[in-house]
C-alpha cells in the first residue's frame, strides 16, 4: 500500500556495502525504518544528504503492517535548513536535541501532533531570531507534554530535585513561554535547570542513559 506522509529523520545506520537503514518519525505511522539502497554509492548523487538527522521530508512510502523494514517510493526535502547547519549555537542545540528525541521518542501514539511539533520547532530554530541559549530548555518541556509526562507546575519537575527560589521563578516562566519569549537567566541557572530537566526525563523514560552531547551543550552555555 502506498501512503503519503511527512516525516523527520531521527538517524541512519550503514547497511551492506552502500545502503542505509534510516529511521524516520512519520506523521501518519509514527516511528518507521526504511532501507535506502545505494545511498552511499557514487551513483547516489548526494542521496545521503536527504537522510541526515532532523531533515524534514515529504514522503511516499510503501507500507505493510508488521513489517520491520520498509521502502520509500518518493522523498523530498520540505525545508532545507539555512542557519542550523552554519550557526554554531544552533547546530550545537540541534545535536543535543537529536540525541534527546532518539532516546525518548519510542512510541507511535499521537504521531500527528508530535510530528507537527518537531517540524514547527526546528523550522523556528532555523528561521527565527530567538534566544538560542534557552531553546533546548523550552523544547524539552514542550516535548515532555507530548510524551505524556509534561508538567503543569514547577513542583512536578522539582520534586525530589532542588532549585533555589530564583531558578524556580525562571522555571515557572519556561513552563508558560513560547520560543519567541526572552527569559533572562545566567549561565549557572541555565546549567542547573538543564540538569533538573534531564533528571526529570530520566524518571519517566526507561533507559535514558548517558547523554553524550551534554558536554558540548554545556560549553555553549558557558
Amino acid at each position: 500500500m502506498l501512503l503519503k506522509t511527512r516525516g523527520i529523520v531521527f538517524r541512519f545506520t550503514k547497511f551492506a556495502e552502500s545502503s542505509i537503514i534510516v529511521t524516520i518519525f512519520t506523521e501518519q505511522l509514527g516511528l518507521q525504518s526504511y532501507i535506502v539502497n545505494s545511498a552511499r554509492s557514487k551513483s547516489g548523487k548526494g542521496k545521503i544528504a536527504l537522510y541526515q538527522p532532523l531533515t524534514l521530508l515529504d514522503l511516499v512510502v510503501y507500507h505493510k503492517e508488521n513489517a520491520n523494514i520498509l521502502r520509500l517510493k518518493e522523498v523530498r526535502c520540505v525545508h532545507p535548513y539555512q542557519t542550523i547547519t552554519s550557526d554554531f549555537k544552533k547546530s550545537t542545540v540541534a545535536l543535543f536535541l537529536t540525541e534527546m528525541i532518539n532516546k525518548s521518542v519510542k512510541e507511535q501514539t499521537h504521531s500527528q501532533e508530535l510530528c507537527h511539533f518537531l517540524f514547527e520547532s526546528f523550522i523556528t530554530l532555523d528561521q527565527e531570531n530567538i534566544q538560542v541559549e534557552n531553546f533546548h530548555l523550552l523544547f524539552l518541556i514542550k516535548l515532555s507534554r507530548l510524551l505524556g509526562f509534561g508538567p503543569s507546575q514547577t513542583t512536578e519537575i522539582l520534586t525530589p530535585f532542588y532549585a533555589d527560589d530564583a531558578e524556580e521563578i525562571i522555571l515557572e516562566q519556561l513552563l508558560h513561554a513560547d520560543y519567541s519569549v526572552s527569559i533572562i537567566m545566567n549561565q549557572v541557572q541555565r546549567r542547573n535547570l538543564l540538569d533538573v530537566l534531564l533528571r526529570f526525563y530520566a524518571l519517566h523514560i526507561d533507559g535514558l542513559g548517558e547523554i553524550k552531547s551534554i558536554p558540548v551543550v554545556r560549553d555553549l552555555i558557558n
